[in-house]
């Protein structure tokens, strides 16, 4: 007994639990009785501090989305990349518009519950890995938040290298990221100063998601300005073309292959 968690496909798992309980398909959580228990998502800083929100909004219909999200959908065109599908909430609302959409995750267990509501094409892998398949898109979609998957000046190269490798002529990258400066809560603003200190960018996250009894790996995930975006970008095959910052500090960043 170590008190660390096991390694395992946390958000899998988690999301198996949010389709039970929504559904009542498989078996549901109890809270010790015959009662669902609500399933929430918790979020691990390397700092200590601790983040706990329900995760339904997984499953969300488009009704119950974020302004942003439902613009983000009516700018896709062509052949879909929905990165980091998750629970499928995305690719089930392109399907029914007849967009032809594939979901990429990295969870199995996500990729299961997206194959039972229906999502139709789906692949297991990174970004990178998918490359070596020979498929290529029109649209990417990092929605979700997953701009933070750039992770940091380390990954980021890499990554838009994979999307740039995946991409049809005159392609667009949707990303959805937050700007985390605007906040005065000396929790947040000392973290962004020792990130600083250390040589990273101030939002920076190094964390690791956790779920009953599994755990990730420890990961790095970005939140940045849109100044901080430009400068990623800079020197990529892509070029950033449109900010939509109309619900800041969350913000919608097209990019377009240079």
């Amino acid at each position: 007994m170590t008190g660390e968690p096991t390694i395992g496909d946390v958000f899998g798992e988690m999301i198996r639990d949010v389709y039970a309980v929504a559904t009542g398909i498989g078996p549901r959580p109890l809270a010790g009785g015959r009662l669902p228990r609500p399933v929430i998502e918790i979020i691990e800083r390397d700092d200590g501090l601790i983040h706990g929100a329900p995760a339904g909004h997984y499953l969300d219909p488009p009704e119950a989305w974020q302004p942003y999200d439902r613009r983000a959908v009516d700018r896709v065109r062509g052949q879909v990349l929905d990165v980091g599908v998750g629970g499928g909430r995305i690719a089930l609302h392109l399907q029914e518009r007849e967009v032809p959409v594939t979901g990429l995750d990295t969870s199995v267990g996500a990729l299961r519950v997206c194959r039972h509501r229906g999502v139709r094409d789906l692949v297991h892998g990174t970004v990178d890995q998918h490359v070596a398949d020979g498929r290529r898109y029109d649209t990417f979609l990092l929605l979700g938040n997953n701009l933070g998957l750039l992770e940091g000046r380390d990954r980021a190269p890499g990554f838009l290298a994979a999307l740039a490798a995946l991409a049809r002529p005159g392609a667009q990258v949707i990303a959805q990221g937050t700007d985390p400066y605007g906040t005065t809560d000396p929790v947040q603003t000392g973290y962004h100063e020792r990130n600083r200190q250390r040589g990273r960018f101030g939002g920076q996250l190094r964390l690791r998601l956790r779920y009953r009894l599994l755990g990730t790996e420890w990961f790095d995930y970005l939140l940045c300005s849109v100044d901080e975006l430009a400068g990623l970008i800079h020197g990529s095959p892509w070029r950033l073309a449109d900010v939509d910052d109309a619900d800041h500090p969350y913000y919608l960043a097209t990019l377009q292959l240079a």
